[in-house]
């Protein structure tokens, strides 16, 4: 209901926080205008107290298009149920689009819900997002694992998939280097996501266990984005590296694929102090 604390959990603002934001003077309406996320606004049409507020949303750019949309209350032993809604419609040539977009802000509404319900209860988002832009990265030579997995896994499978192989890095070498994730496939369609969890390696060990491989990874530019915070809202920083890259700020690679290297270790720091580099490697 509050427009001037929507910029501190928006799924979009988060991806430029220079975004300019007009709060109408009566309070129901809000302007936005940025060279990521584009200009609209949004009005609230008419509110049932304690069950549900309805609003329409204007897109200007980068397309224009105006849906209606609302948020649900739903009152629950454990608090309150909130639903995020949108209606929209899409042309006909583009019918083939339908469920893709449709994925797609989804994904976007299951973040904005997340840090929404950060800030309701604790009164902050811990998900801050810097953009260094272009940066150098060296070549290595790495062991992995490929998995591939349904996305709300994919979490879970990661952590012992990196588990498995810091267990044996520890028995062949003694020690433990950075380990990072290379992403080939995300598929929001189908809520399918492929990757390789991956340590680094001066020289790949003899006789690797069943599954692991030894690969290279080539000397690369590649457009970062750091993301502080818990690793729950790490789509905070894909989502955003997507949306700068749609703005043009810069071109990905089809060759080399995305990859995640991580600054802390989780076991030794706290949740809002995890800083995890997104890398989108360009042409």
């Amino acid at each position: 209901r509050d427009f001037h604390s929507w910029g501190k959990w928006s799924p979009w603002i988060i991806a430029e926080p220079d975004t300019r934001i007009d709060v109408a003077s009566d309070g129901r309406s809000y302007s936005w205008e940025g060279e990521i996320v584009g200009s609209g606004n949004i009005r609230i049409d008419r509110e049932e107290p304690g069950k549900a507020i309805y609003y329409t949303l204007t897109f200007l750019k980068p397309w224009k298009s105006t849906s209606p949309v609302s948020f649900l209350f739903e009152p629950e032993a454990a608090g309150v149920k909130l639903t995020w809604t949108m209606v929209g419609s899409m042309p006909f040539f583009l019918f083939f689009m339908t469920k893709m977009m449709g994925a797609f802000i989804g994904m976007d509404y299951d973040r904005g819900l997340s840090m929404l319900k950060d800030y309701i209860e604790t009164g902050v988002v811990p998900s801050k997002l810097e953009f260094p832009g272009l940066q150098k990265t060296a070549g290595f030579s790495y062991i992995g694992l490929k998995t591939q997995c349904a996305v709300a896994g994919v979490g879970e499978a990661m952590r012992k998939d990196f588990d498995r192989i810091c267990s044996f890095l520890g028995a062949e070498q003694g020690a433990f280097k950075n380990c990072f994730a290379i992403y080939h496939k995300w598929d929001l369609v189908k809520g399918v996501g492929e990757y390789t969890a991956c340590c680094p390696v001066d020289e790949a060990p003899q006789n690797l266990p069943e599954g692991f491989f030894a690969g290279d990874f080539p000397d690369c530019q590649a457009y970062l984005v750091q993301h502080t915070g818990p690793y729950r809202h790490l789509g905070n920083a894909w989502a955003a590296g997507m949306m700068h890259g749609r703005a043009k700020r810069f071109k990905q690679s089809k060759q080399l694929h995305p990859f995640e290297t991580y600054q802390n270790d989780p076991a030794t720091t706290p949740d809002r102090e995890l800083v995890t580099n997104i890398h989108f490697p360009i042409k």
